[in-house]
């Protein structure tokens, strides 16, 4: 991984072209279970309340089927503000998106400032559902207009990004050098 003098997360040279813009068999190692944790974790850092409405928005403009969730309860979908806003001893909220079937992303509502959500690396194996992983990631970087970055399970620093949507190149980038899987 590279990172500029302001701490920037700097993209890794030697990309190649195509529908998600990386190949499968250079970055398999970063969708090993076994190296990167079954859940991986994926945030946008910098959010806001309406951010998060954008991507209530997103979710319904796109069609995903959804399921929210407080606690074990599946519940209509509130605006953004009311989740956030839930006081400290509500049941957990969670949304449930999946952007194609057998691919699901859960978002947790940790706080505002963080838009934080996990995949099922079970569920991203070979190039077809990497290029779905990108297109999403894509897609929600280029409504906040904000990266969308992956990291390994459990990375709560997020100090080890792996890949992400970087908003200059308008794509995926990888963000560390390629693991051996």
């Amino acid at each position: 991984m590279a990172r500029s003098a302001r701490g920037a997360v700097a993209r890794i040279s030697g990309q190649h072209g195509g529908v998600s813009e990386l190949v499968w068999d250079e970055v398999k190692g970063f969708f090993d279970p076994d190296l990167m944790g079954t859940l991986p974790d994926v945030w946008v850092t910098d959010t806001s309340f309406e951010d998060w409405q954008m991507l209530f928005d997103l979710v319904e403009a796109h069609g995903w089927r959804s399921e929210y969730r407080e606690g074990d309860v599946v519940m209509p979908l509130p605006r953004a503000e009311q989740v956030l806003s839930l006081p400290v001893d509500a049941e957990s909220p969670t949304l449930r998106v999946w952007p194609v079937p057998d691919v699901l992303a859960i978002f947790w509502f940790l706080s505002d400032d963080a838009i934080e959500f996990d995949v099922d690396l079970r569920e991203l194996q070979g190039q077809e559902r990497l290029d779905i992983l990108c297109e999403f990631i894509t897609t929600i970087g280029r409504r906040l207009r904000k990266p969308v970055v992956m990291s390994p399970e459990g990375d709560w620093d997020r100090n080890s990004p792996v890949l992400g949507f970087d908003v200059e190149a308008d794509r995926v980038v990888l963000l560390a050098q390629p693991w051996v899987g």
